[in-house]
């Protein structure tokens, strides 16, 4: 039997002569308007008064496992390079603005000097000023050409949202400046009668990669006027980028690259970043040029108190008779209840679409029964929302209206919340980066701030929680992307043909991979070769070829079958585990039940109801090794590195109650499979090595499968990935390896990078997973160490001492491997045609008979 989990994706120098210091004894560089009314920060609490009077209740106050504090911090001035023009100084000083931060001067010299520089400071240190000072100084003198169009600059966010806030802010900053500068969001929400003005008089576009991949580059004849005056092109919250996405991303701004040398454009790229490890190295990667570094920020910081807060056990037994924790979703509702009560600004940010529906309906309830109209004040933020929905919810929480939100990582990515008090953080949200991130989003006006981490019931979590020092006491980690993956690049070479024919001369822009794919995407028909270049064959729109979100598929309409109402959408690679048959859906605080989903026409038919239970679907994995790229000895066994194929089945869905997470029972579904040809890591071990480890054969499938569901749970802390982006089997006799062995994979098409740094760091991060369970107070194994609610064989078998026993001696002699590099290995090479079929990243597995029968998480 066989046990697997699937997933769900060096500073340069500075110039002398580009900043000078001004001394100031005062911290802001804000000064106040005449008019505004006097500072009320003073009167709010303190952080740790806040925390204080959230631990008051009985038992409380044991929940608390670490209390960081982060003192405040006073900012360095400079002062603007004298070549913006003094009309943005003005309308900047007007904003309240008198002087720039240092790490602002820095970054618009190099801007102003044309070289593409990224700023990787953190959240609310003033990135967005440090490039539209240039930007909009640059879009003056354009301005001034004989077309009045003599500039344009296009600004790229990862998010419709956060375009929207930034055309809010680009508005209200240049409103003095007249129709000189003039923003518009390009988008899928833009009204079609709009579409062409951008296109035509705007000089300031907002828009999303998405949007730049399928509308703009296709029809860059259209956009001549605009891309031929392209000066800048503004990429936000660029961290972000990473994984399958990022690389989707990397070869879309080539195309740009590639499109605008066309019209006799060179844009200079200017990159936002939160703090990250080698920003420029993963800039450079992302848009294939070379990019100066500004990391140190030199803004003030308020002081943040950050908690680490563990659920306390319930009297309830789950699978196996294991002691549960109360879910991180029940106790992030009450936190957030007691704060919005308390009249303190809240965002609690929850790792999924239906969490962020709970903590809010959950609050809602609970609020109602204290005062009815504070139930009005607390609201769900998620992705799949109408247009409309999001941009009322937007305005709400500007405007103040809302209390509390529950959200999902669509908040995370800069929007301009000022005012917040606290932050909740419902589960370890994959990374550093994003941990402090999404912190950040409270005292963003410069007082104190609360920042809360609730533990999930899972080994990360419960480590974190546990161990302080990995988190307060360690860098934020590197981004990992690969634009060179075959199955990305592929399509971006085939929609680059048809925006124009490619050359000999392009192919050094799209990498090193390009002279063996052209061949393959010839041989399937895609690609025709002629004397002047390589042609897009087909009728049909090449750059609907892929989904550079690496989601695939057309979405999954959920409609309304009483009325054939609309209520959003759901990415086809998710649809098989959130919209099954008999899935329980929440929008918008109500709840609905899935009477059909219908694959053929993509849509998901629902009616309303109110189960007293969630839904966690669960599936069924095999794995088969295509080629071992990386074999080293680890003691009697190996560690391996290389290609797999996965292949994935939902076959059931559990019902859990609300709050308590017991299982109600299971039901079984029918759904086609799927495959994934993507890159893996694995180790085996030998016989000798499981008798020095006293683990016998009947004992031997619990310790692999433990120590699998606990690897899988453990490896974001060593890459930036979460444990959706991955998946993992265990086998007792793998049929390839002939060996005991586990393995773990990305969940993409061709890899996203993170198996390679689980193979460059195996020795730390396996010796984190086995302090993880060796440290677990339970007995037999729980959610916090070895289980997963997730497990598609029901958590059977388990053996936690045996999988101790087993780490341990593997880890004896564990070899170490040098760092890993800034550019991975090449991954896995498709075959000749469209990129393979993407299993979707699952919620759960489930046991499937034969030799090898993962179960996913």
């Amino acid at each position: 039997m066989a046990f697997n989990h699937l997933p769900a994706v060096a500073h340069d120098a500075l110039s002398p002569l580009s900043v000078t210091p001004v001394t100031h004894s005062m911290p802001m560089a804000r000064k106040p308007s005449p008019s505004a009314p006097p500072e009320t920060g003073g009167m709010r609490p303190s952080p740790g008064t806040v925390l204080d009077r959230l631990t008051a209740g009985a038992g409380r106050a044991t929940r608390i496992t670490h209390t960081e504090h982060l003192p405040p911090r006073a900012g360095r001035h400079a002062v603007w390079p004298d070549r913006i023009r003094p009309e943005v100084i003005n309308v900047i000083q007007r904003a309240g603005i008198d002087h720039p931060w240092a790490h602002q001067a820095a970054a618009a010299e190099h801007a102003l000097d044309g070289e593409s520089v990224v700023i990787a400071t953190g959240t609310a240190s003033g990135k967005s000023l440090a490039y539209l000072a240039p930007v909009l100084s640059t879009l003056l003198d354009g301005s001034e050409a004989a077309n009045g169009r003599g500039t344009t600059a296009l600004y790229l966010a990862p998010t419709k949202a956060l375009a929207a806030d930034q055309r809010r802010a680009v508005r209200a900053l240049a409103e003095p400046l007249g129709n000189r500068v003039r923003p518009a969001v390009y988008d899928g929400d833009t009204p079609v009668e709009e579409r062409e003005w951008v296109r035509q008089y705007a000089n300031y576009v907002l828009t999303n990669p998405d949007m730049l991949h399928r509308g703009i580059l296709p029809s860059h004849p259209r956009w001549s006027s605009f891309l031929r005056s392209l000066r800048y092109v503004v990429i936000d919250e660029c961290h972000t980028y990473r994984g399958v996405f990022g690389s989707h991303v990397a070869q879309v701004l080539r195309r740009l690259r590639r499109v605008c040398a066309r019209y006799g454009a060179n844009p200079v790229f200017l990159l936002a970043s939160a703090t990250a490890a080698e920003p420029a190295v993963a800039a450079g990667r992302l848009t294939g040029l070379t990019v100066r570094e500004v990391a140190d920020d030199a803004s003030p910081r308020g002081e943040l108190v950050f908690a680490l807060w563990e659920p306390p056990l319930t009297e309830l037994h789950g699978e196996k008779g294991a002691p549960v924790r109360r879910t991180a979703t029940a106790e992030t509702a009450d936190l957030l209840t007691d704060l919005t009560v308390q009249g303190v600004r809240t965002v609690a940010f929850v790792r999924s679409r239906r969490g962020a529906e709970l903590v809010a309906v959950i609050a809602q309830e609970r609020l109602a029964e204290v005062d009815r109209s504070l139930a009005r004040r607390v609201a769900a933020y998620r992705g799949g929302y109408l247009p409309e929905e999001r941009r009322a919810l937007e305005n709400a929480l500007h405007s103040g209206e809302l209390l509390g939100l529950a959200a999902t990582t669509a908040l995370e990515l800069g929007i301009d919340v000022s005012g917040l008090d606290a932050v909740l953080i419902a589960g370890y949200p994959g990374t550093r980066a994003s941990l402090w991130q999404q912190a950040g989003r409270a005292g963003r006006s410069g007082q104190g701030a609360l920042a809360v981490l609730v533990a999930r019931d899972d080994p990360l979590d419960t480590y974190l929680v546990h161990h302080p020092e990995a988190l307060f006491q360690q860098p934020v980690e590197s981004t990992v992307l690969d634009p060179d993956n075959p199955y990305v690049l592929a399509p971006h070479l085939c929609a680059a043909a048809a925006e124009l024919p490619l050359t000999e001369d392009d192919l050094t822009l799209f990498g090193p991979a390009v002279p063996e794919l052209l061949p393959q995407l010839e041989t399937a028909g895609l690609l025709r070769r002629r004397a002047s270049g390589w042609y897009w064959t087909r009728r049909e729109r090449a750059a609907d070829l892929t989904d550079i979100r690496g989601e695939g598929g057309r979405p999954v309409q959920i409609v309304e079958a009483a009325t054939g109402r609309l209520l959003g959408t759901v990415d086809e690679a998710a649809s098989h585990t959130s919209v099954h048959d008999g899935a329980v859906h929440l929008h918008q605080g109500r709840t609905y039940l899935v009477k059909r989903l219908d694959l053929a026409d993509s849509v998901a038919l629902v009616e309303e109801a109110a189960p007293p239970y969630s839904t966690t679907a669960r599936d069924t994995t095999a794995i088969s090794v295509l080629e071992t790229d990386t074999e080293i000895p680890w003691g009697d066994g190996r560690l391996c590195y290389g290609s797999v194929e996965v292949t994935n089945q939902v076959v059931s869905f559990l019902r859990r109650r609300l709050v308590t997470g017991e299982v109600l029972g299971e039901s079984k579904l029918d759904l086609p499979p799927r495959t994934l040809r993507t890159r893996a890591v694995w180790w085996t071990v030998t016989e000798d090595q499981l008798d020095r480890a006293r683990v016998d054969p009947e004992q031997l499938g619990g310790a692999l499968h433990a120590a699998e569901h606990a690897s899988i749970g453990m490896l974001p802390l060593f890459a930036t990935c979460d444990r959706w982006d991955i998946g993992g089997v265990s086998v007792p006799l793998h049929p390839d390896t002939l060996l005991p062995t586990v393995f773990v994979y990305d969940g993409h098409p061709g890899g996203a990078g993170f198996a390679e740094r689980a193979f460059r760091t195996a020795r730390e991060w396996l010796s984190a997973t086995r302090e993880a369970i060796a440290s677990c107070e339970c007995d037999a194994g729980c959610p916090s160490c070895i289980q997963s609610p997730k497990c598609g064989n029901g958590n059977d078998p388990l053996h936690k001492r045996g999988a101790v026993r087993l780490l341990t001696e593997l880890l004896s002699s564990a070899p170490r491997l040098p760092a890993p590099p800034a550019v991975p290995a090449s991954p896995a090479t498709p075959a000749p045609g469209a990129p393979a079929a993407q299993v979707a990243p699952a919620a759960s597995g489930a046991a499937a008979a034969g030799p090898v029968a993962p179960s996913v998480e």
